[in-house]
């Protein structure tokens, strides 16, 4: 059979799989937190039917051999960890990591996760959880009788509150931060949440502001990051690739066609 069947056929598979990646990411384009993921595509492996420095002659030798191409496959979902937009909500539960950075969440199974989302809650113990009830960690619990309005939570994530009947403010925990060799080898889980990976080393925690740590932004959320005008380019890119590929199959089809209609 002609080979560009199969080749159009993969190129068709690695285009379908980067539109479900664009498609992802403007799916999470108001999800806080939220790290656009890129596909990345490497070529397949090659058939050689001439190997470069054949000889050709007594003295000479082929300078430029042939091998034919098999198509694409899909190499790696790449997520980029660039800052997103800063987003004010007034709401005291909030937190946004401007800078390197992730909090550190406890589930119920007692393992750890991390997230960029800062969405948190109170619960009814007064402790600081996700919007599904995971605890974050380290414990933040707010005494009881505290007044919601005077949580303040500085750069360098100290919570402190008020309570009725002191003028000074209280203690009441410290947000810490946790940082990865390769972040980018984290494995996502959903939630928003993320664990460690053999690829992403271990988790390498701080208080915000210190030894390379970002700052803490009270009262805020980090947004997406992911770009909508430049996620429709790619899906554009990805709808013409898809067609181009679909082109080869047609015309080697054709081909086919020509061939097998020579007698008649």
């Amino acid at each position: 059979m002609v080979r560009s069947l199969w080749t159009g056929a993969a190129g068709m598979i690695g285009q379908q799989t980067n539109i479900d990646t664009i498609s992802n990411n403007l799916a999470n384009v108001n999800t806080a937190g939220y790290k656009q993921v890129r596909a990345d595509f490497e070529d397949l492996l090659y058939q050689t039917i001439r190997t470069a420095g054949t000889p050709a002659t007594e003295d000479t030798v082929v300078p430029v051999g042939i091998q034919m191409g098999h198509g694409v496959k899909v190499a790696a979902t790449q997520r980029i960890f660039t800052q997103g937009a800063l987003q004010a909500t007034d709401n005291i539960s909030d937190l946004a990591i401007e800078g390197e950075g992730f909090f550190r969440i406890q589930m119920y199974d007692g393992s750890y996760a991390y997230t960029r989302d800062g969405a948190f809650k109170i619960d009814e113990t007064g402790r600081l959880v996700t919007s599904n009830g995971y605890w974050v960690l380290p414990d933040i619990v707010m005494p009881e009788g505290f007044l919601p309005q005077t949580v303040a939570v500085t750069k360098q994530g100290l919570v402190t509150v008020k309570l009725p009947g002191l003028d000074d403010p209280v203690n009441v925990g410290q947000v810490e931060l946790y940082r990865f060799p390769n972040p980018v080898g984290l494995s996502a889980v959903g939630e928003n949440l993320f664990k460690v990976s053999q690829a992403s080393g271990e988790a390498i925690g701080d208080r915000p502001g210190f030894n390379g740590m970002g700052v803490v932004h009270h009262k805020m959320l980090e947004m997406s990051n992911v770009s909508t005008v430049k996620a429709m380019v790619d899906l554009i890119v990805a709808q013409r690739a898809y067609e181009f590929n679909s082109k080869t199959i047609q015309t080697s089809d054709n081909m086919l066609g020509t061939a097998t209609g020579l007698k008649r």
